[in-house]
This record gives C-alpha cells, structure tokens and sequence, in this order.
C-alpha cells in the first residue's frame, strides 16, 4: 500500500514539472505554445487515473480535494516560512503555468544583465580573421618596438616632449580647418585660423599654446573620415590596419583624403625624412600616453572585440560633437 501511494505521489509532481521542463527545453513559444505542451502533460496523466476529481485536475481550489473539509478556508498565497521547507504546497498546474508565463515575459537580457547602462554594439566586421592578425601584428610591435622607444624617449623632460607635440599639432592645422569648413562649421573653422596666428607668433613657431592658455581657443579634432560622416557616410566594414592601427572603410578613405591636406607632403623633403618626422610625432604622443592599451588589455576578456567597440563608439562620437 505505502508503494502504490508513492508511485502516486511521483506520477504527480512529474506532471506537474513537466512544463517547466519543456520551457527550459525551448519547446514552444512565448505565443501560447506553452499552454499546448501543458494539455500534453495532463492527458499523459489523467485524473481518472490518480483516482481525483475531474474538475479539480481541471484548475479547481484546494478546498474541492479529497479528504479536505470544505468549510474550511485556504489560505493560497500564505508565504510557506523555512521552518517548514519541507512541507511543498500543492500547485494547480494551470497556476504553475501561468506563473512561468509570467517569469519569461518579465525576463529581459539587456535590462536584467546591464542594468540599461550598456548598449548591444554592431560592427561589420567580415574580414575578421585578418583583422585578428594585424591586432596581433600591432600588438607585438607595440609591447616589443613601440612602447620601448616611447619609454626611452621619456627621458626628455615632459615639457619639451609636450612642446614638440604642440609643433606636430599647429602643422596638422590646414587638415582641421578645410575639414572644418567642408562640414560648414564656420566659427570652428575661424577658431582653427586664429590658434595657427597666435601659435605660429607668440607660440614660438606652435611649440607653445598661448591660444588655449590665453584666449580659450580650444583645438577642433575634425579630419575627412568626419566630413564624410557628417553628410550620412556610414563606417563600412572593420579594418585593422599594421602599424596605422584600427579603421574602417570610411576612415581609411578620410585618411587618404588627409594625406594630400598635409603640409608636409608640400615641402621638399625626401620619403623618408617626411616618415621620420611622423614617425616622431607618433613617438612623442606615445611618450606622453599614461599607458592607456596596457589598462585596456589587463580589464579586458577579449582585447580586440573590446578595441574594436572603442574604436567604433570614439569615431561615432566624434561625428555627433
């Protein structure tokens, strides 16, 4: 007899889960799949089977079971303390049901994991495995050439090595005004002349600012891979490229673009003096980078998924200013 009502009690509960077990299963739907795999699991296990009632299998309250006193009150939703753990309500599996209805149709990933703050990022990135290579490429340059140099090169004390990045700065000036007005920004674009006036004078040929410290003339970041953005130009795929680093279709145009607004290009210097004041110009900036890529790989799973997603929102930010 003890056998027969534990077989009862088992047959049971296992119509009961079994709806959960198929919605963790995937089975079905958030359209009203769930309630099919439900009359599934009741016709597996009818009523008449457990020897039940009909209409309490069906969705009645706990007072119609048997062996209950009708006249007595239920208390459904009195909360079950841990002293009594042990004792599991009965659940009508309709209720059941509706309660993992409930659950899926609250449950969000974006809301649930990130709290909202983070946003899902889309970059087209077909060529990925080659962008991998020169990630990794650019990283071994960077730890075992490029860093090294910049660190050597530290030696020079920090306010020449800003003045030789402001000399860089006040030469890169006709980029960031013909850009300027090319996106119709006509007060950047006279902020831009008048910082190379003031710069190329009282600055000393641009090694110092005068035009920030004493006139408030900030510096305008804008290069052509921004003009195009500015008119509706969308990024294009992802592109790592050696040395020059992370781009995409629409940049590496704005850079060739760029290249022929250089004043450098215009001066009779040969290929590889014009490369060996870019290259430092590079070294400079470099020198005074508070090792921000180091930071960026020690916080990061994936440093190439993470640099590609600063890239992608640093130039989309750019763009919107």
């Amino acid at each position: 007899m003890m056998k027969f009502h534990v077989l009862l009690v088992a047959f049971w509960c296992l119509a009961v889960a079994r709806p959960g077990f198929a919605l963790a299963a995937g089975e079905g739907d958030a359209s009203g799949e769930p309630a099919q795999i439900l009359q599934a699991a009741e016709s597996d296990f009818p009523a008449r089977e457990m020897d039940l009632p009909q209409d309490w299998s069906a969705g009645g309250n706990e007072s119609e079971a048997p062996g209950k006193d009708e006249t007595q009150p239920v208390m459904a939703s009195e909360p079950v303390s841990s002293e009594d753990s042990d004792q599991t309500p009965d659940l009508d599996p309709r209720a059941y049901h509706d309660l993992v209805r409930e659950d899926d149709a609250d449950f969000n990933d974006a809301e649930d994991f990130t709290n909202g703050e983070l946003a899902m990022i889309k970059v087209a990135d077909p060529i990925e495995p080659f962008n991998r290579a020169m990630f990794w490429v650019n990283d071994k340059l960077y730890f075992y050439l490029f860093k090294p140099i910049a660190r050597s090169y530290r030696v020079v004390p920090e306010p020449a090595r800003q003045s030789v990045s402001n000399f860089f700065s006040n030469l890169g000036t006709p980029v960031r005004f013909i850009n300027s007005v090319l996106q119709l920004k006509f007060q950047d674009a006279g902020t831009e002349l008048g910082r190379l006036v003031v710069n190329s004078t009282v600055g000393i040929g641009g090694l110092f600012d005068p035009a920030e410290k004493w006139f408030d003339l900030e510096r305008k970041q804008e290069d052509f891979g921004q003009t195009l953005g500015h008119y509706g130009v969308g990024s294009g795929f992802y592109i790592v490229w050696p040395i020059l680093g992370p781009s995409n279709a629409r940049d590496t145009v704005g850079m060739a673009a760029d290249f022929f607004m250089d004043p450098l290009l215009y001066f009779k210097m040969k290929p590889l003096e014009r490369g060996g004041l870019r290259g430092l110009d590079k070294t400079t900036d470099l020198s005074l980078d508070k090792d921000s890529y180091e930071g960026l790989k020690r916080q990061s799973l994936d440093p190439y998924l993470d640099m590609r997603n600063f890239y992608h929102q640093f130039r989309e930010g750019r763009i919107e200013q």
